[in-house]
């Protein structure tokens, strides 16, 4: 059978460094194993579902390069999920409740109070239809709960290994709201089986759900797909993620001139065995991908990392990966002028302030104006070469006496206005003759 893996965000908000690691994960799963990846939008709530979130969520997934093969929307299915709600009901398995969110939050803290675990007592199950009738008069809509079959659950977790579950120990979980809307599972349970999913790969947040989906999957259908729960993400400094933290919204980063590549190698690797390294391309990342080298310790996102990876992904960049998006920006130049910044770019754009350093216009930096003007009239005419640099410091070092620092650095000031930055001897040749000329006599050029 044909790996089939899904990643199903909300269009309720942006997507986070949380959320793009599970897509991740399960693409690179899809990928490694020659299998296909499903895009859902579960937009169920329709109330705070909107286009703009949806098409974020597209967006977002196609910088990162997470192509998919199959998708789909919740919202144009309701109709499929009203015959699973009528089979689950003929069949027994769902059943109407009428206590208020108050009386339920008093049944818990009643249970917590005794030292027992807050699970739902059945108590809708012993109303008589007299009272069911009450309700309904008065206009009390029901939400209804799927009655659990009592028993030990257990699956061979791709992370966690084998885990087992007794579902005497959890609550009957409402499956439809009283205003009729189904929730998170059931949908979820009737598109993994249509769709052929075959691998659903999540936060572990979702180990107690899957013992539920279990038997759903049993009832509703004739397979039971494999299941892996990985740590959730946090922080750098242990915190949770919120899908509304904005500083780590993957619109975000991307606006902030982050590597998509850079992402996707860190996401890919925290929170595993194998080391955060920089790769240059997904097939690079899916054939080195195992998810048995997931950790079962939560992986922590520190942005302090993620640009330290940007850096090193830049500095190893070849120049073809780059032109199309430098000719963009504005920034001219060839593979020289690439491999002369690259090594100094902590962001791509970065790369723009050192195209104005060997195009111009630069206002020079010339304090020692006897020095510069005998380096001046050193500096030969003619095209620079690669040894230009090195037979122009020579001379005016025989000509001046300076070296070291008081050397080099008021060339570098007067040629680039900088008192750091790439190689020299690459500088001047992109400066070029005319204008390195034109600076050293304190022109603005």
């Amino acid at each position: 059978m044909s790996v089939i893996t899904r990643f199903a965000p909300s269009p309720t908000g942006r997507l986070h460094v949380g959320n793009i690691r599970t897509a991740l994960i399960n693409w690179m799963y899809a990928r490694a194993h020659g299998g296909q990846f499903l895009l859902r939008i579960d937009d169920t709530d329709t109330e705070r579902s909107t286009k703009a979130f949806e098409d974020g969520i597209v967006t977002d997934l196609a910088w990162l390069g997470l192509s998919h093969d199959l998708f789909m929307r919740q919202s144009e299915r309701f109709a499929r999920y009203d015959a699973a709600i009528k089979e689950l009901k003929d069949e027994g398995r769902l059943y109407p409740c009428y206590e208020t969110p108050e009386e339920l939050e008093l049944k818990r803290k009643v249970q917590l109070g005794r030292g027992r675990p807050p699970v739902y007592d059945r108590a809708a199950l012993k109303l008589t239809d007299a009272a069911r009738a009450d309700f309904e008069a008065r206009g009390v809509s029901p939400h209804w709960r799927f009655l659990l079959d009592h028993e030990m659950v257990g699956w061979s977790d791709l992370v966690h290994g084998e885990i087992s579950i007794d579902t005497a120990s959890l609550s009957d979980p409402v499956l439809i709201r009283a205003d009729g809307q189904p929730l998170y599972t059931l949908p979820n349970i009737c598109d993994d089986l249509d769709f052929g999913v075959t691998h659903v790969i999540r936060g572990e947040d979702h180990i107690t759900n899957t013992a539920v989906q279990v038997q759903l999957f049993a009832l509703l259908g004739d397979r039971v797909p494999t299941f892996g729960h990985h740590p959730l993400m946090t922080g750098a400094g242990g915190e949770g993620l919120s899908k509304r933290l904005g500083s780590l919204s993957i619109e975000s980063l991307r606006a902030d001139g982050f590597e998509a590549m850079a992402l996707n190698s860190l996401l890919a690797r925290i929170g595993t065995s194998d080391p955060v390294e920089p790769f240059q391309s997904l097939d690079q990342l899916v054939a080195a991908f195992d998810i048995g080298r997931v950790s079962r310790s939560p992986a922590k996102f520190d942005p302090a990392e993620l640009a330290h990876l940007n850096e090193r992904l830049l500095h190893d960049m070849p120049y073809e990966a780059v032109r199309a998006r430098l000719d963009e920006m504005g920034v001219g130049g060839d593979a020289l002028f690439w491999e002369t910044v690259r090594p100094n770019l902590a962001k791509l754009a970065d790369a723009v302030a050192w195209w104005q350093v060997v195009s111009g216009p630069v206002a020079p930096v010339i304090e020692d104006t006897a020095f510069i003007a005998t380096a001046a009239d050193l500096l030969p005419n003619a095209a620079f070469s690669p040894d230009s640099w090195k037979a122009w410091t020579a001379a005016v070092k025989q000509a001046t006496g300076r070296k070291g620092r008081d050397l080099f650095l008021p060339l570098r000031l007067a040629l680039t206005a900088r008192d750091h930055g790439p190689e020299m001897k690459n500088l001047l040749m992109l400066i070029g003759p005319e204008r390195a000329h034109a600076r050293l006599r304190g022109e603005t050029a």
